[in-house]
């Protein structure tokens, strides 16, 4: 048991990264234009998602279920980039063959 409950609180740690991680691809995807600002929008707002429920499994576990729930449409705008990157992909200008 102390070995499941460590590998939960390593997935608690995990979750701080991949939510910190999210910050600066949102803010890429914003000031790009390859993708919607709307995408970039969502995936900083998704940073803040992850690092909250991160620290809620810390420090109040017993309502990590419920956290999880409510914050579950914040945390799909990773999916929302992948679906949108599948789907239309990215607008991205032909390069002239002379600057090549």
């Amino acid at each position: 048991m102390f070995f499941l409950r460590l590998h939960s609180q390593g997935i608690s740690i995990d979750e701080i990264f991949w939510g910190l991680w999210l910050f600066p691809f949102g803010l890429l995807v914003f000031r790009s234009g390859f993708l919607p600002r709307w995408l970039g929008v969502w995936l900083m707002i998704n940073c803040f998602g992850y690092v909250v429920l991160s620290v809620i499994g810390f420090f109040f576990p017993t309502y990590n279920d419920k956290a999880f729930l409510y914050l579950q449409p914040v945390l799909f705008g990773e999916l929302a980039a992948m679906l949108y990157l599948l789907i239309r992909g990215a607008n991205v200008k032909a390069i002239p063959a002379e600057a090549v």
